[in-house]
């Protein structure tokens, strides 16, 4: 490996490591292309001759790589990766939800229960009720988008940043709660 090697470094975060901007919003497709070609340069099969220090960190660099775009393609985990990079509160730390929240997803659990009685997995139902919940992930999930949008504009560990995050975990977790529901509405 020479000195102007473009393999990763150790210490990056997440988004260095595969050179994309610190943000939520990400390009997939951009995202795929940084993965493959980074992919490509620290691959253990690359560096199969090299000395058994440079193999090790061959595959070191290749599993941080891998954890790294594993981490960022996920929007639930890159929320909370970029939640965690910020600053922000943990799903422990900060586990609670709006009641009339709360209260209507106890609703739409009773719906799921049932429809998965009544119309089995394949019902006319059981579909609209999945288009419904992933209607409501995904305006969730833009929602993310947005506020992590305004916590780049703001002065970090200033009130308004603090606010910010913490909208940001009571909405990740109302969108992990809706994937909770899409989950079970499609199980066996």
């Amino acid at each position: 490996m020479t000195e102007t090697s473009t393999l990763p470094r150790a210490g990056l975060s997440h988004f260095e490591r595969l050179g994309l901007p610190r943000r939520f919003a990400l390009d997939a497709q951009e995202l795929e292309r940084n993965y493959l070609a980074r992919s490509r340069e620290s691959h253990p099969d690359f560096h199969r001759m090299a000395s058994s220090a440079q193999q090790r960190h061959s595959q070191e660099q290749s599993a941080a790589l891998n954890e790294a775009y594993a981490a960022l393609r996920e929007p639930f985990r890159r929320a909370e990766y970029l939640l965690q990079l910020e600053g922000g509160p943990s799903a422990a730390e900060h586990k609670e939800m709006a009641p009339a929240f709360l209260e209507e997803m106890l609703e739409l659990r009773m719906e799921i229960e049932e429809l998965r009685e009544t119309g089995g997995r394949d019902s006319p139902g059981v579909a609209k009720m999945e288009r419904k919940l992933v209607e409501r992930r995904d305006k969730l999930i833009d929602d993310l988008a947005s506020r992590f949008a305004k916590v780049e504009s703001l002065p970090a560990e200033t009130e308004k940043h603090r606010d910010q995050l913490l909208e940001i975990r009571l909405t990740l977790n109302a969108a992990k709660y809706i994937q909770g529901l899409l989950r079970d509405l499609r199980a066996d």
